[in-house]
């Protein structure tokens, strides 16, 4: 029993490894979905140094599906910034409650 459990969870690591780089932005946490996006800016001020990443971002929705707040979890505060002020625009599904959203996004010059 124990085999098998090591087995699907290392089967569903891998599978996460693989596919969770490839979107653009992804969900971690949460069950609320997303109704309208905004697409970050690459910032004029990082294209000359070429900066590319990913940036992480714990997102607080609001009942009403409006961001409450953006917390800064990992990346260049470069992008960062990028980041939030995209993500600001975002509205999501309403939920009873508040929810946190843990967000990525990949930058590529």
């Amino acid at each position: 029993m124990r085999h098998w459990t090591a087995i699907t969870l290392a089967v569903c690591c891998a599978a996460e490894m693989l596919l969770g780089p490839a979107a653009v932005a992804q969900q971690s946490e949460g069950p609320r979905r997303i109704i309208s996006k905004i697409d970050p800016r690459y910032p004029d001020l990082a294209r000359p140094m070429r900066l590319e990443g990913a940036v992480k971002l714990s997102v607080v929705v609001g009942p009403n599906g409006s961001v409450k707040s953006i917390e800064g979890v990992g990346g260049n505060p470069l992008l960062l910034k990028a980041a939030q002020d995209a993500i600001n625009r975002w509205r999501w599904a309403p939920a009873p409650q508040e929810t946190t959203e843990r967000i990525e996004l990949r930058f590529h010059p």
